[in-house]
């Protein structure tokens, strides 16, 4: 005969967490399953050293790459701005500093949109006014210096003579 075990089946552990865990398949509610496989893959990565040094290097290289085409397209019109940004958010993958800067950022520019909208339709059609100036000028000082055209003096001479 067969040992007998101690234990029932009745005895054994439940199949379902208790209330308020999860298993640990699913991810935590409110956030998305690719975020979940993004999150425990990095740790798997980050479990090796060589592993580790690895990503720090790779994420270090790709965030570098994106923040400095976001800053070569910063004097241009678009979003180069927003891919500095792009580039922070991938140093805060590894880098605390650029995820408190990423913070920092995102609690300022809430403040900034925050107060913005509380604004009167005047005080928006201003802003975006010298806003408009502002770009305006980094784009006409940029042609300027950088391929030697006057924007400002070709396009009042081509009026004059048309």
């Amino acid at each position: 005969m067969g040992a007998v075990s101690a234990s029932s089946p009745d005895d054994a552990a439940p199949a379902v967490p208790p209330s308020g865990a999860t298993a640990p398949s699913e991810p935590p509610p409110g956030r998305p399953r690719w975020r979940e496989r993004i999150r425990l893959t990095l740790e798997v990565i980050r479990a090796n050293p060589t592993g580790r040094i690895a990503l720090k290097v790779f994420i270090g290289v790709a965030g570098l790459l994106v923040v400095a085409l976001g800053a070569a397209l910063i004097p241009l019109p678009g979003p180069g701005w927003l891919i500095v940004l792009g580039g922070i958010g991938i140093w805060a993958i590894e880098f605390s500093w650029a995820r408190k800067l990423l913070e920092f950022t995102r609690r300022n520019l809430r403040k900034w949109t925050g107060w913005v909208t509380r604004q009167s339709w005047p005080v928006r059609l201003l802003l975006g006014l010298v806003g408009m100036i502002f770009v305006g000028a980094v784009v006409w000082l940029t042609v300027r210096f950088s391929f030697g055209i006057d924007l400002v003096a070709s396009v009042l001479n081509y009026i004059a003579t048309h």
